[in-house]
């Protein structure tokens, strides 16, 4: 199932993404919020009528780099021990169609096309059987970069954590195995990223064991697993598009912040 946060006549809400075709998608909308057991309404509205916004609202996003062995030498890195985590805060998020703003203090911003992983329950220390229960669906993410400053940084927190660094979308599908999909990025229509999540160096429930360990993840935390080769530059006016198999597409325009 997919499932789109969404708002309509300045109402927020959730709904189950219907239909195939692009022009006839309808959400039927929620009752309450999908983490817990709910129902659809049955009240339905064109997709095309309704804003599409982050799918979820995380209380934190937990990232990690270096999780491609061909991204890492792209970049002239080793493949890492342990995963390499790093936080991107609430105020990085967007969604589907909003615009990543440039950020003033860089001049050298980069596209990094992720599968993200939505966690559905409250959860602590998971064992590997039982990561599958506590996680909601999976995404399509930008872990957009000013890469300048995360040569200059040895903190990733302003390089990766500004503000519209994140977009997220266009919804949550539930009903995948994320083992195998095939992951791309476009920028204004030309191919720059193509992948498999079979490539990433540790799968998603070694990446959910990991964090786990160390942090209680809440519903709707979300896990940016990491991007395949093929990373390039963004310029204001650049439309990029993240891709991935089973889920959608994300789009987002960049523009000059202010």
């Amino acid at each position: 199932m997919r499932i789109a946060r969404f708002s309509i006549d300045g109402n927020v809400a959730f709904g189950a993404v219907e239909g195939d075709s692009p022009d006839s998608l309808v959400l039927d909308i929620i009752k309450g919020i999908p983490y817990a057991d709910f129902e659809l309404s049955g009240t339905k509205v064109p997709l095309n009528k309704v804003r599409l916004l982050p799918p979820v609202l995380p209380n934190k996003v937990v990232a990690i780099g270096r999780n491609y062995a061909e991204h890492a030498a792209e970049m002239g890195n080793e493949v890492p021990d342990v995963p390499v985590a790093f936080f991107k805060p609430t105020t990085s998020v967007i969604g589907a169609g909003d615009s990543i703003e440039y950020p003033s203090f860089s001049e050298e911003l980069h596209h990094e096309a992720e599968l993200a992983v939505v966690i559905g329950r409250m959860c602590r220390e998971v064992p590997r059987e039982r990561v599958k229960d506590v996680i909601f669906g999976y995404t399509c993410a930008n872990d957009v970069t000013a890469r300048d400053v995360q040569r200059r940084e040895s903190q990733w927190a302003r390089a990766k954590g500004f503000d519209t660094s994140c977009p997220l979308g266009p919804w949550v599908e539930t009903g995948i195995d994320p083992g195998n999909l095939a992951i791309q990025a476009t920028v204004n229509g030309e191919q720059r990223q193509l992948g498999r999540t079979s490539d990433m160096i540790r799968s998603v429930e070694d990446l959910v064991v990991h964090i786990t360990e160390a942090m209680t993840l809440l519903p709707g935390d979300v896990i940016l697993t990491g991007t395949p080769a093929g990373v390039g530059p963004l310029h204001v006016g650049d439309e990029v598009a993240v891709t991935i198999e089973g889920i959608g597409t994300l789009t987002n325009k960049v523009i000059k912040r202010g």
